[in-house]
């Protein structure tokens, strides 16, 4: 079977969307990583083709997996046959947010409970 078109709408450092790029990595498929951060247009376009605003979002041929894990990803390609399952391991966790979100919250005066 050829490779089909993927391209994947995601944030340039992100858990997530870095959890996607180690499947894709893992099982060596070509995609077109589109920045949705730094480049308005392509998020615009993902949440047009998903209607909702959360990443990463792929779209693999017409088929598009919206706000998926490396994990789901991965469970995607193997169960279309697009890929067959291995063990190899990769270099980040696929179903993890980022360990950093930067600051904590602050309260800006709501009352605390």
């Amino acid at each position: 079977m050829s490779q089909p078109k993927i391209i994947a709408y995601m944030k340039p450092v992100c858990g997530w969307s870095n959890g996607v790029r180690a499947i894709f990595a893992k099982y060596g498929l070509d995609y077109e990583d589109r920045d949705i951060i730094n480049n308005e247009n392509n998020y615009r376009e993902m949440v047009q083709k998903t209607r909702q605003p959360y990443q990463p979002c792929v779209q693999i041929d017409d088929i598009m997996l919206a706000d998926v894990s490396g994990d789901e990803v991965e469970h995607y390609l193997v169960s279309e046959g697009i890929v067959k399952s291995n063990e190899a391991e990769t270099d980040v966790p696929t179903d993890q947010a980022c360990e950093d979100h930067g600051p904590s919250a602050v309260n800006i005066g709501f009352p605390s409970r």
